[in-house]
């Protein structure tokens, strides 16, 4: 990688713990600095997919996940790099807590916002959640400041303050206690709280007609009033200016020239993605074509290859079992030996039914014969390594991939003739994963291409396979 020469300027916004209000301070402040003409380039710490559906939503740019566990420096550096353009600012959403990272690890060590804010040297700001505080601050953001001295926290933004006798208290405190500027706060305010559901946040597709402008409206409004933005910015213009990088992507697989079309479910149903994941099949030579489970009735014409991945099918069960054509042609596109790759909710689609919380059983794909069972307690939550054991079509036998698993769902092991071709590490109570069916991988863990490329490669290389048949 050499030094394209362009400038670039990018912050971090991080938390002390979850629950600070980190993603409703970014989308604020998003906002502000787009609607102040500049160019915002979002992205998100960790292996979250429903932050970045805000992003995207609101800069009308695909938000992209850095992840150091994941991706790996390399990796984090090469997608932060790709994307950055001269001129524009990064937004990065942290995860979590600032030093919290994968479990087991040192604080700040890989997956953590600290160590993501190490490897691409970029500043922090920090959230803190001030109800119920005032001379403590400074000892919390005193602290932060000093735990780890290649994190520079370059300032601090109040969350949930009483008002402005309040804030004076918070901003004297962390004055007389370290030298992190103050920046502003936002008020108590329950009116600009995103609705959640078991997984997190709504998706932004999700809300309500006319939620996501209320809320973006009266956030903007209350990060103008409250926020010094141009202080922010002149923090930015004295930081030292990061250089862009050249990233090379990965080269064609297919012999014949032409690219293999994958058809990328894509609607409410299914709709977590890493972005990067599909770059990264676009840069093997694949047409990416995406299609809705719920509402399109075909599959998109001349696909030789689907991906399914995760999302809420258990929310929608009932659309999914009355669109019975499009279950019928993926299920005998699967049993043709097409490729599928389908990750937690996609697996659940490709089983025999769907279970839900009301006990109701709703009529899937049927490729598998499962019935995925809905729980009322999260089954399964962490980072995953996952090992390709014999048999794996699109990963060698011994290699390696990292990725997420998230989910309250279940479905009993499977019967004799379905293999598992994955060892996961990382899980509790199973072994063996990642379900194969001819050329029909299914499995709960959200795997992320750029800690192996080489399964996204021969995932083309088998939708190339499958050209002309």
């Amino acid at each position: 990688m050499g030094y394209s020469g362009r400038k670039l300027k990018a912050f971090i916004i991080a938390g002390i713990r979850s629950g600070e209000g980190k993603t409703t301070l970014t989308l604020g402040i998003m906002e502000a600095l787009r609607r102040r003409g500049y160019k915002v380039k979002p992205f998100k710490a960790g292996p979250d997919y429903i932050d970045p559906g805000y992003h995207a939503a609101l800069c009308q740019s695909p938000s992209y996940n850095l992840d150091t566990w994941m991706m790996g420096k390399h990796g984090v550096k090469g997608t932060f790099f790709k994307v950055m353009e001269a001129g524009a600012i990064g937004v990065v959403e942290g995860v979590m807590g600032l030093f919290d990272g994968k479990y087991g690890e040192a604080p700040g060590g890989e997956g953590s916002t600290a160590h993501l804010a190490r490897v691409l040297k970029i500043p922090v700001v920090l959230v803190v959640d001030a109800s119920g505080m005032s001379g403590s601050a400074g000892a919390v953001v005193k602290g932060f400041e000093r735990f780890d001295p290649a994190v520079r926290i370059g300032g601090v933004i109040f969350n949930r303050v009483g008002g402005p006798r309040h804030y004076e208290m918070l901003k004297n405190a962390v004055k007389e206690a370290s030298g992190v500027k103050v920046f502003g706060f936002l008020p108590a305010d329950r009116t600009i709280k995103l609705p959640h559901r078991h997984l997190g946040l709504v998706t932004s597709g999700d809300l309500k007609k006319g939620e996501w402008g209320r809320f973006l409206k009266r956030t903007r409004a209350l990060v103008e009033k409250n926020v010094d933005i141009d202080r922010l910015l002149g923090f930015l213009n004295a930081h030292p200016a990061l250089y862009a990088k050249r990233s090379s992507s990965g080269q064609p697989v297919t012999p014949t020239g032409r690219s293999p079309r994958i058809a990328v479910a894509r609607d409410s149903s299914f709709c977590f993605y890493y972005r990067e994941n599909l770059d990264i099949l676009e840069g093997f030579g694949a047409k990416v074509v995406f299609f809705s489970p719920l509402k399109d009735k075909t599959l998109p014409r001349g696909v030789n290859g689907i991906y399914l991945g995760g999302g809420y099918p258990e929310l929608y069960a009932r659309g999914l079992e009355r669109n019975w054509s499009l279950r019928e042609e993926i299920k005998g596109f699967s049993l043709a030996g097409c490729p599928v790759y389908a990750e937690c909710g996609g697996l659940m689609y490709l089983g025999r039914a769907l279970r839900d919380l009301k006990g109701k059983t709703h009529k899937m794909v049927g490729v598998f014969p499962w019935t995925s069972k809905m729980l009322e307690k999260r089954k399964a939550l962490g980072y995953r390594e996952v090992k390709a054991l014999s048999g794996c079509t699109f990963l060698r036998r011994g290699d390696t991939i990292r990725g997420h698993e998230y989910h309250y769902s279940e479905i009993k092991t499977p019967p004799g003739g379905i293999k598992g071709v994955f060892s996961v590490s990382g899980s509790t109570g199973r072994s063996s994963e990642g379900f194969l069916l001819k050329n029909t991988l299914a499995s709960y863990v959200h795997l992320h291409f750029a800690s192996n490329p080489s399964f996204a490669r021969g995932f083309v290389k088998c939708c190339a396979r499958r050209m002309g048949v």
